[in-house]
């Protein structure tokens, strides 16, 4: 079963993916975000320890990206053509940091020790 899961959801494999990650693309060009910049830290934990990880530049870019699209936002306009040609949007920075938190948690877990942080979502 998982092995079909995998096949539907490759872009490779699968044309409704692959429209979908071209429509996607497109989306976030026109505003110059990167898919990591749409995870939010208040509803994961793992990713505010995943981002405080992080290098600060890496974390003022992402910063800088969000202010320019919410800008952009409320002024419903789109970045110009040629700025929207070199966005990248799939150009991942917090997927490595990410998943080494989370393999953290699982061995402090699987060891019986606390959790790093104690806080429910509401």
């Amino acid at each position: 079963m998982s092995s079909l899961l995998q096949s539907l959801l490759d872009p490779k494999k699968s044309w409704l993916a692959s429209l979908h990650m071209k429509t996607l693309t497109s989306r976030l060009s026109k505003y110059g975000l990167r898919y990591d910049d749409l995870y939010d830290p208040y509803y994961d934990l793992d990713i505010k320890e995943a981002l405080n990880r992080l290098p600060r530049e890496v974390v003022d870019a992402r910063n800088q990206r969000l202010k320019r699209a919410i800008d952009l936002s409320m002024k419903h306009e789109y970045l110009p053509e040629d700025l929207q040609k070199m966005q990248t949007p799939f150009r991942s920075y917090l997927q490595d940091m990410l998943a080494l938190v989370k393999k953290e948690n699982a061995e402090r877990e699987a060891l019986g020790a606390l959790p790093l942080y104690q806080r429910t979502i509401p």
